[in-house]
Parts: C-alpha cells; sequence; structure tokens
C-alpha cells in the first residue's frame, strides 16, 4: 500500500481537482480514433474524460486502491486500468497518440525518468499534456508545511514541475514544441479555515502520514491552520497550476 491510500484520495480529487481532467483533455485536443494513455491517473480524472470524448483510453496507476476507485467512477465507461510505475511504464515506444497526467505524475520521485517515459511511450508528433500544482501557489505552500514531517527528498519536490524553467528542463531534449499556461481552479465548500485543515487530515494521504509522523501534533496543527488562514478568500481557495501541452519530437 502507498501512501495515496491512506485517507480517501478519490474524494479529494473528486471535491479538489475533477474540474481539471476537461480542461486538460481539451487541451490536448482529444477525440475520436485516438489512442491515450492517463499516467498516475488515480480515479482517472483524465482517462474518464477522454473516454467520453471517444478516445481509447488506458489509465496507469502505482496505487490498486485508486484503480478500483476509478473503475467506480467509470460505472460501466471502456477505460483499459494498469497497474504500473509511471517511471517505468509498461507500454512500448510510441504506443500512444497522446499521453496525460492531471496532477500525478510530479509525484513520481525521479523526475527526470518519469519525463522520459511520458514521452518514450507517446508517438512522434503525438501530445503530451499535464496539469501540475505550482510551487507559488497555494499547494507549494502547503508542501512546504508538511515537509519537515515527511522523508527527505532525493530530489526536487512535485510541485517543481509547476516551474515553467524546470518543464523546460525536463522534457526539452524529447519535444518539439512546448506551451506553457499558468491558470487556478478555485475551491468554495470549506466552511472556515479549521474545516479545511480537519479535511485533508481526514482524506489525503500525505497529510494523515505526516500526523501519524509528527512528535509535536499541536505545532503541525498551528502551522496548517496559518497555512489555511493565509489562502483564506471568504470562504474559497485558490490552486494554482501549470498547464503543459508538448508536442513529441521525432523518436
Amino acid at each position: 500500500m502507498t501512501i495515496w491510500a491512506l485517507g480517501d484520495y478519490a474524494k479529494v480529487a473528486k471535491d479538489v481537482a475533477w474540474d481539471l481532467g476537461p480542461a486538460l483533455v481539451k487541451a490536448c485536443g482529444i477525440g475520436p480514433g485516438q489512442r491515450v494513455l492517463d499516467v498516475a491517473a488515480g480515479n482517472g480524472n483524465a482517462a474518464l474524460r477522454a473516454a467520453q470524448a471517444g478516445a481509447d483510453a488506458v489509465a496507469c496507476d502505482l496505487e490498486p486502491a485508486l484503480l478500483d476507485a476509478g473503475r467506480r467512477e467509470a460505472n460501466g465507461v471502456a477505460i483499459e486500468w494498469v497497474e504500473a510505475d509511471a517511471q517505468a511504464l509498461p507500454f512500448a515506444d510510441g504506443e500512444f497518440d497522446a499521453v496525460m497526467s492531471c496532477i500525478g505524475a510530479i509525484f513520481a520521485p525521479d523526475q527526470r525518468a518519469t519525463a522520459a517515459e511520458l514521452a518514450r511511450v507517446c508517438r512522434p508528433g503525438g501530445t503530451i499534456g499535464m496539469i501540475n500544482w505550482t510551487p507559488e501557489g497555494l499547494v507549494g505552500d502547503f508542501f512546504g508545511v508538511f515537509a519537515p514531517y515527511a522523508p527527505p527528498l532525493d530530489g526536487p519536490p512535485p510541485v517543481a514541475w509547476g516551474s515553467e524553467e524546470h518543464v523546460r528542463d525536463l522534457l526539452g531534449e524529447h519535444v518539439q514544441s512546448l506551451s506553457l499556461e499558468r491558470a487556478s481552479v478555485v475551491v468554495d465548500h470549506f466552511a472556515s479555515p479549521r474545516e479545511f485543515c480537519d479535511y485533508y487530515k481526514r482524506n489525503f494521504g500525505p497529510t494523515i502520514a505526516a500526523y501519524a509522523s509528527a512528535a509535536d501534533d499541536a505545532a503541525l496543527d498551528r502551522s496548517f491552520l496559518d497555512l489555511a488562514e493565509r489562502w483564506n478568500r471568504g470562504g474559497a481557495y485558490e490552486y494554482e497550476y501549470l498547464l503543459v501541452i508538448a508536442t513529441r519530437g521525432s523518436a
């Protein structure tokens, strides 16, 4: 079991990031006749929308519990579900017309290997599309609060994928064009900063794991509540992301 099986990540995906799947599918120009891969798909946010657009969709994730949640969410929509590591995808070179990841592949530890795999399984001239949280936004601040309570990272944090310079470094050698655009999604169903904190403590695996390892829950609570108050805009929270659209270069 991975950290993502703690709590209810499928609920977080629905409550916070569900509107991002359609945005990514639209930006990638997904339609009938395309074979599409959703990497680190979780419960299939982007894969489901690709299938509904007429594509032959494959969703892969390292956590079996999330794939099970995706199957339930799909409710009969034809999607192939595959247990797989974003750093070593079990697919052939150039197998897909489009390769997407919606707030997923950014959490794979080896970012350079992940970027290479996203490109490898995409056909020359095909599309690579990602939505990634930014380091300057709410999620970057969020992971900064919890970093002292998490295992040390061997490389850049996941939100580095939301830096334009970093994405150019990771994908540049693999693609012939690269479009980067910042946008945001607003979540307004938290009644108070305290409710924001309680929600993540119940449902979000990395938060649950951090509290389990914290020697002083009270200190972590204070830091977490400070963050929730910092980003509260009259009951709404804005999550900034980077939309990445690239065209795969020649093999």
